[in-house]
């Protein structure tokens, strides 16, 4: 290969990546709205087996929740030591995981009585997490995903996030929904969905609205819980006073390269 032919074959692929489409927005539709602890400063937010589990963040206020949807009452609670700032949860099997952001330690406690089970480290900020059937999958605020083994909780993979060709970083609070990964993104009013084979986000759900609505009583959106047995598909905030069960409307067919729209 020439000189020419390489420098021709790196600037093609530069214009791909400058010029690849960027996902499209989703809109949605409010089904129903349920309340929610106004001072739960929401990190992790999972339905399982019928049940809605949180976990919320701040120095000295951090726990672990089974939460009634219809009222928003909190069925049972645990919480965590003072030093220690909650964050992301996963339920799966007969456990429930919660990582805390800085200190680097997770927690595994036992599903129906939150005994705890045992803890463990890693070697970032804990974020996000989710459960994809096989393993779990971590956030650190970067724009790269971590598979962790659902019982050593070693590291076993990594999933660089894009949206045309450019990275997505803050990623935070996940679920997993049938192939793909559902972040929140610190400072954005919409949820990625990412494709959990590529990494590639195939559309942005739009909430902005109901976050500016809801800013004005709490915080930032982040929490999203899917209930698969029935499809339902919940979101809510940061000390927001309400969560909603929300229906996905069709993506747009068409996109305009290298905007959003």
């Amino acid at each position: 290969m020439t000189g020419c032919d390489a420098r021709s074959r790196v600037s093609a692929s530069t214009d791909d990546v400058a010029h690849a489409a960027r996902a499209p927005l989703q809109g949605y539709e409010v089904l129903n709205v349920y309340p929610h602890d106004s001072d739960a400063f929401t990190q992790g937010l999972v339905f399982a087996g019928g049940v809605l589990y949180e976990s919320t963040g701040r120095w000295g206020l951090s726990t672990l929740r089974e939460v009634e949807l219809e009222s928003g009452g909190v069925l049972k609670l645990v919480k965590l030591p003072d030093n220690l700032f909650g964050e992301g949860i996963a339920v799966y099997d007969d456990r429930v995981v919660m990582l805390t952001w800085r200190s680097r330690t997770g927690f595994v406690y036992e599903r129906e009585s939150f005994e705890l089970i045992r803890s463990f480290s890693y070697p970032r900020e804990g974020w996000g997490l989710t459960y994809d059937g096989e393993r779990l999958i971590m956030s650190d605020g970067s724009a790269t995903l971590y598979y962790l083994d659902p019982l050593s909780y070693a590291e076993i993979g990594r999933l660089p996030v894009t949206d045309g060709g450019r990275p997505v970083s803050n990623l935070n609070e996940l679920e997993y929904v049938g192939g793909e990964v559902y972040a929140n993104v610190l400072g954005q009013g919409r949820i990625a969905r990412i494709d959990a084979a590529s990494g590639r986000v195939v559309a942005w759900i739009a909430l902005e609205t109901l976050s500016q609505d809801e800013a004005s009583h709490g915080g930032v959106l982040n929490g999203i819980a899917y209930d698969e047995r029935t499809r339902r598909l919940f979101v809510t905030g940061k000390l927001w006073p309400r969560l909603f069960e929300i229906r996905l409307k069709p993506v747009p067919a068409e996109t305009v390269p290298g905007k959003r729209r």
